[in-house]
């Protein structure tokens, strides 16, 4: 469908106002609002994320892309409402106890919701009891946690094993990234997903609430 199409360009070239009117328009066309969200905004979101992993696009047009996505999604939130929780999936998200790094994260959140799922965002400097305690009370698929200090990986592990001591490990799907992590070290503290990068951790994450 052309209107689609349009929507997902126009998002590309963070064009919120082009957006916000062609949702609008094919509101008043009769398209559910789930199609236009299926449809038009994420698969524009995800050509973004894309594009920022194989570095063709860099934080700022993700950031009006962002702002053009979400344009669009507060055009549908009523009628999403009506429908019920469309959600694929929900993340919990923070940068881990002891630092205060936060633009990884944001990337991490917009990649995240991108992809369609809820994003419980817990900011920086979070406790492994917050993120353990986030997640039960949201009923979370996935804890993602963020660190650039090398002095603050550890606190990732912290998480595992807070996961494990409040009986929800088995259930929760423990990612970590930032620039100093490895995938060994991820292996090393027991934590399910390493990601480079945003849009890499998006698709894990995705891949993680969809399959059987």
């Amino acid at each position: 469908m052309a209107i689609l199409a349009d929507i997902s360009e126009f998002l590309q070239k963070g064009r919120a106002k082009n957006v916000r009117a062609l949702v609008s328009q094919a509101l008043d066309e009769g398209i559910p609002a789930e199609k236009i969200l299926e449809e038009g905004l994420l698969p524009g979101m995800s050509v973004i994320g894309d594009k920022f992993r194989d570095g063709e696009v860099f934080v700022p047009e993700v950031l009006v892309a962002a702002r053009a996505m979400n344009a669009g999604i507060e055009v549908l939130k009523p009628l999403l409402a009506e429908a019920g929780d469309l959600s694929k999936g929900v993340a919990v998200i923070g940068t881990v106890h002891g630092d205060l790094h936060d633009i990884g994260k944001n990337l991490v959140r917009i990649m995240f919701e991108g992809k369609g799922l809820n994003v419980i965002d817990l900011g920086v400097d979070v406790t492994a009891e917050q993120f353990v305690d986030a997640a039960k009370e949201h009923n979370a698929q996935i804890i993602a946690c963020s660190a650039l200090l090398t002095t603050t990986m550890g606190e990732m592990r912290e998480t595992v094993e807070e996961a494990k001591r409040q009986g929800i490990r088995d259930r929760v799907y423990i990612m970590v990234g930032g620039a100093p992590l490895t995938q060994a070290f991820c292996d090393q503290i027991g934590a399910d997903a390493y990601a480079p990068d945003a849009a890499s951790a998006a698709n894990l994450a995705l891949a993680h609430c969809t399959k059987a």
